[in-house]
């Protein structure tokens, strides 16, 4: 009997993959270049339709035609190596997907190269880490339409489900799935990096002890500010270290690494003019934090105010509805990329939708992301989340709280770097008239580079010296 599907690729998210597709009635077959982790998948097997190739032919070989390959291999090269090592040994109509974390470019670059092959590609975003492979992640397919329909009975039945919904839906052409997937994982570093800051507030400004903040945060995600990343935020304050019995939180290196979908995010927002400063923030955030030698040292040179003397009059509540706004705002800028982007490359993106695929599985999966998807629906074009009724009225209310958090911390000395953007942000969107008026006349000023007028069409010059 052949196998029905064929995972390349057996780290933590394909072996993952590999047996939920078996507890869904697949049979599948792996390979992997060494053979040590082909050796832990077979350890965990207890009876699953999962069978291990020492051999790419014989593993191709194994799969019902058209063959279906699920590609789990680290980004960039290895990707293009083993579609390379795939290729003589393919039959025309055959699909290759990669569920890694490719760059968009690199996904439509490979397209092209396998349509001249006749052979179907796909770019397929993948989120959830290692639990959501195993038990249901949110899955972006991007590609030709009619080839997402031949694997979509497989993609669906593992994707994780939001009652009758399943967490996976057709993208959109080409790059299209693993450019949803970046801007994903851009807000997920936003929206990581300001509970960091609210953890911060509440410590530093508030002097609670870990288990007061772990309540609060159990607390928080009773409530609108639902999600899994405050869930898992709690569970991680909760952890007692076994060597000491300290909270693990105070004994964790404060050097964040990152894999480079932030900087794939901001790049694509730079390039394109879209202004992404929260999701730049929090990348620059963790950049910052690996220069840990240099900030030990600056600590014993540089002065901040005398935080004896601050008085933080503020309010957990605050700090509340400052993170609620601060996520809406992050939220909001990756959904105007994803608007604009579609726009762009006129990819038709469906925005409702995948509001709708992160609620479940996905890292960012959140409550609101049902009020997202609302919006959305019935406002298909519109620009930006905070100009919705439901939101701008929500951040009426809320901006006190953002206002005050980013006013204590600066005030105190604590770094607060994508709180005080998303006010920022916020406060540029709604001004009307900016001060890039001035701008623009020094551009004019040094380097002819004309301007508009307010009062009438046209690009005009000023001989400023005269």
């Amino acid at each position: 009997m052949l196998n029905t599907i064929g995972i390349i690729g057996l780290g933590v998210m394909g072996s993952n993959i590999a047996l939920n597709l078996a507890s869904k009635q697949e049979r599948v077959a792996v390979y992997n270049y060494t053979r040590d982790l082909t050796d832990r998948l077979v350890q965990q097997l207890n009876g699953e339709a999962i069978y291990p190739y020492d051999e790419l032919q014989d593993f191709v070989q194994s799969i019902q035609k058209p063959r279906k390959i699920l590609l789990m291999v680290t980004a960039g090269q290895p990707v293009d190596s083993v579609i390379d090592s795939l290729i003589p040994l393919l039959d025309k109509g055959d699909i290759i997907m990669d569920g890694g974390n490719s760059h968009y470019k690199d996904t439509e670059r490979r397209y092209e190269k396998l349509k001249t092959n006749a052979i179907s590609y796909l770019g397929i975003g993948i989120s959830g880490g290692e639990a959501g492979a195993l038990k249901g992640p949110a899955i972006m397919p991007g590609g030709d339409q009619e080839v997402y329909e031949k694997v979509a009975p497989s993609l669906k039945k593992i994707a994780a489900r939001v009652g009758d919904d399943s967490c996976c839906v057709y993208i959109g052409p080409k790059g299209a799935g693993h450019f949803v997937k970046m801007v994903h994982n851009g807000i997920e570093y936003a929206d990581m990096q300001l509970i960091a800051e609210a953890y911060t507030c509440l410590r530093e400004t508030l002097h609670l002890s870990i288990d007061e903040i772990a309540h609060i945060f159990e607390t928080w995600n009773e409530g609108e500010l639902k999600s899994y990343l405050i869930e898992i935020t709690a569970h991680i304050l909760r952890k007692k270290d076994e060597r000491t019995g300290q909270p693990l939180i105070d004994v964790i290196l404060d050097q964040t690494g990152q894999k480079g979908t932030g900087k794939w995010t901001t790049i694509q927002a730079i390039h394109h003019g879209i202004p992404s400063s929260i999701i730049t923030g929090a990348l620059f955030a963790r950049y910052l934090s690996s220069l840990k030698t240099e900030r030990v040292f600056a600590e014993t040179i540089l002065v901040g105010p005398n935080r004896k003397v601050q008085q933080p009059n503020l309010l957990i509540d605050d700090v509340r509805q400052a993170l609620y706004m601060g996520k809406v705002c992050a939220y909001a800028q990756g959904f105007a990329q994803y608007h604009m982007t579609s726009k762009l490359y006129g990819w038709d993106l469906p925005l409702k939708d995948i509001a709708l695929i992160f609620r479940g599985g996905c890292i960012i999966r959140a409550e609101f992301l049902n009020t997202i998807s609302d919006v959305l629906q019935d406002q298909p074009e519109l620009p930006n989340l905070l100009i919705a009724p439901y939101f701008a009225e929500k951040l009426k209310e809320y901006q006190t709280g953002l206002r005050k958090v980013v006013c204590n911390g600066i005030n105190t000395g604590v770094s607060l770097p994508c709180l005080s953007t998303s006010l920022s942000y916020y406060d540029s969107y709604r001004t009307g008239r900016s001060n890039a008026n001035l701008l623009q006349a020094q551009r004019d000023y040094f380097g002819s580079h004309t301007y508009g007028r307010t009062d009438m069409e046209g690009h005009f010059h000023t001989n400023w010296q005269q």
